[in-house]
Parts: C-alpha cells; sequence; structure tokens
C-alpha cells in the first residue's frame, strides 16, 4: 500500500514537472522568436515605407486618447488584428515603440505582420477624434483644435476672420474679431488630419446647418429676432443654464427684460457675459464675480448696456438654441444661482435682492 501511494505521488510530480518544463520552453522558444523577429526588422524598420493597404481589406481601427500599449494590444485582439497579444507586447517593448502609439483612426489589415502594425499606429493618424463641448468660445475651440495638432493658430484666426462661407444663417452677421463665435457648432468629429483649417471650419458651420432647421428661420423672424440676435441669446443661456429644464426659464427671462420698458429690466445683467469678458483678458473663467467685475467697461457687460452684447458668448449647443426660440412665458425678472448648478427665480427687485444675500452672488 505505501509503495502504491509512492508511486502516485512521484507520477504526478512527474506530470507537474514536464508540464512546467513545457511552459518554460515555450516561454523561451516565444521570446527567442520575439528577439529574432527584432533583430532581422530593427535596422530597417524605420526606413521601411509604410504599407499600402487595399480598400477592400483595410480596417479602421480607432486608438483611444491616453489608452496605453497594452489596452491597444488588447483592443487588437479583440477586434481579430492580432492573434498573439503576448508577443505583439513584447516586441512592441523591446523594439521601442511603447508609448509612441498615436491616438485617432488608423488605417489595418489582418494581413500585416506586427512591426507594420506598430509603424502604422506610430505614425500620424488618417482622422483625429475631438470632441468641442457646447458653451467652448472660438478662442477655447481653437486652443483645443491647436493641441489636437490639427491647425495652425494664425492661418485658423485668418480664416476665421476673412475667408468666405456661403450658409444662410452667416448672412448680415457684422464682420468683427471673433465672427464666428456661436456659430461652430459643438459636437464630436473626426476630423482628416490633413485636412486643413478651412475644411474644419467648414465642417463645423455645416454641422450648425444641419442643427439650425428652415423652421428655425420662421421661429426667428415671428419672435422679431434676427438669427444672429437668436445665437447670441442662446449662448447667454448656454452659460447661464447648467439644468436643461431651466433652459426655456431662463430664456423667457431674458425675453422679458429685452420686451420690457421698465428702465430698471432693459439691462439683462447676465454674469455669463462678464465671465466672457474677464475669459477674453485673462484666459480663465473666475470661480466668483465681485461687484466691481459688474462695472467693467465693456461692451459685452449686459450690466452696464441695455439689449444683447454685440455677439454670442460661446458656441451653444442645440438645447439652448431651441430654448432661445421657444422661451417659457412667466412673469420673472430675475435669476440668482443657488450655488448648485440651478436658481432662484423673482418677480420683483425686493424679491431678487434677498436671494442675492441669501445665496451670496457677489463679494
Amino acid at each position: 500500500m505505501g509503495n502504491s501511494k509512492k508511486a502516485v505521488k512521484k507520477k504526478k510530480f512527474i506530470i507537474r514537472f514536464v508540464i512546467i518544463l513545457s511552459l518554460i520552453c515555450v516561454f523561451f522558444t516565444s521570446a527567442a522568436f520575439s528577439y529574432n523577429y527584432v533583430l532581422r526588422n530593427q535596422d530597417d524598420s524605420l526606413d521601411k515605407p509604410l504599407p499600402v493597404i487595399p480598400e477592400s481589406k483595410g480596417i479602421q481601427f480607432e486608438v483611444p486618447r491616453g489608452a496605453t500599449s497594452a489596452q491597444i494590444t488588447d483592443k487588437l485582439a479583440e477586434e481579430g488584428i492580432i492573434k498573439n497579444t503576448f508577443m505583439f507586447k513584447m516586441i512592441s517593448k523591446i523594439n521601442g515603440f511603447d508609448g509612441t502609439y498615436k491616438s485617432g483612426t488608423h488605417i489595418l489589415s489582418k494581413d500585416l505582420d506586427y512591426d507594420s502594425l506598430m509603424r502604422i499606429l506610430s505614425s500620424d493618424p488618417v482622422t483625429s477624434k475631438v470632441l468641442i463641448p457646447e458653451g467652448y468660445t472660438l478662442n477655447q475651440i481653437t486652443d483645443k483644435l491647436y493641441k489636437d495638432k490639427l491647425i495652425d493658430k494664425a492661418k485658423f484666426a485668418n480664416v476665421a476672420l476673412n475667408e468666405k462661407f456661403d450658409y444662410k444663417f452667416l448672412k448680415g452677421i457684422p464682420q468683427r474679431e471673433k465672427r464666428l463665435e456661436g456659430y461652430l457648432f459643438p459636437d464630436t468629429y473626426n476630423f482628416d488630419v490633413k485636412s486643413g483649417e478651412k475644411a474644419i471650419i467648414d465642417r463645423m458651420l455645416s454641422r450648425f446647418d444641419e442643427v439650425f432647421k428652415p423652421e428655425y428661420y420662421e421661429k426667428a423672424k415671428a419672435l422679431g429676432l434676427t438669427v444672429h440676435e437668436v445665437i447670441i441669446l442662446a449662448s447667454i443661456i448656454e452659460r447661464e443654464a447648467k439644468e436643461y429644464e431651466e433652459r426655456r426659464l431662463i430664456s423667457g427671462v431674458f425675453y422679458n427684460r429685452l420686451k420690457s420698458k421698465n428702465p430698471i429690466h432693459k439691462k439683462l445683467q447676465s454674469c455669463a457675459t462678464i465671465q466672457y469678458i474677464l475669459l477674453n483678458k485673462t484666459g480663465e473663467v473666475k470661480p466668483k464675480l465681485t461687484d466691481a467685475d459688474t462695472k467693467i467697461n465693456d461692451p459685452y457687460n449686459t450690466y452696464l448696456h441695455e439689449g444683447l452684447p454685440p455677439g454670442p458668448i460661446c458656441c451653444p449647443g442645440k438645447e439652448s438654441i431651441e430654448a432661445a426660440l421657444e422661451p417659457e412665458t412667466t412673469d420673472y425678472y430675475y435669476f440668482v444661482s443657488k450655488g448648485d448648478g440651478t436658481h432662484e427665480f423673482s418677480t420683483t427687485l425686493s424679491q431678487h435682492q434677498a436671494a442675492v444675500k441669501k445665496y451670496g452672488l457677489f463679494n
């Protein structure tokens, strides 16, 4: 009986030993193969032209912004472009490709060897995915596109100011420094990295044209406003309202003021317009405005000047444009931020002053 147990234990030991030895052999074989692969390719891989991929075999592969080499490798395997993630990761590391892969869309093929895949992923993508948030200003959009290496700032500014774009909504807008403020529609775009400044601007204007439906022109006319005035108002709503449900309420307050014959109400008194002035001067949004800020001598200061400012203060999204065209009918003339993203609305000045004191709007 004792000898039998010893024999079983010995057999199990031998099996384990064989398995472990096999795994070690597989590891070193893979490592040796990878090393030899690198030696064969590292001398001339940088001089090789990128492979031409037939359109019928091309696969669009998106490298997410901020993705690690390991995450990209796993994504390649998930999409069936590579089979051996271990080998790909090892070759990538040994051959110095780790950390060089560029975010954006690349055209790949399942027929490519690993070296070719790595070189393509390390080259400029064919398109770059860019998110332009609602409420971004023209300056912020410019900075974003420049950071993503899609534009030259000076060229972009020149095109935005001087180039002619044939869109109905641009007819009649004043020629000024930030002529297209408000019209570069905020959205997620896939831009061709070689498209250039004019094509990028035209794509964003085209998206605005898609969103600003034909019936919107009629709604603007019925309200007694030009399209430009609608976008100015929408841009203020965009910067004032954080909650979707409040956009039409805030729009209604501004309409009440614009239509009022009471001198007290004719000024919009929008904090968002003050922030726009400060943002253009300092490049930053001020956490909390002071009473002195509302006295800045600037045409965009709606605490000093009646009616709408000279132009939009940001590029509004669809919901804010719709709110500007469909204001809610109320008796409100005032609103103040509660500090949690919502507002308290008031009909009279005394009610508003109490709300300002309650929430500490100004220092």
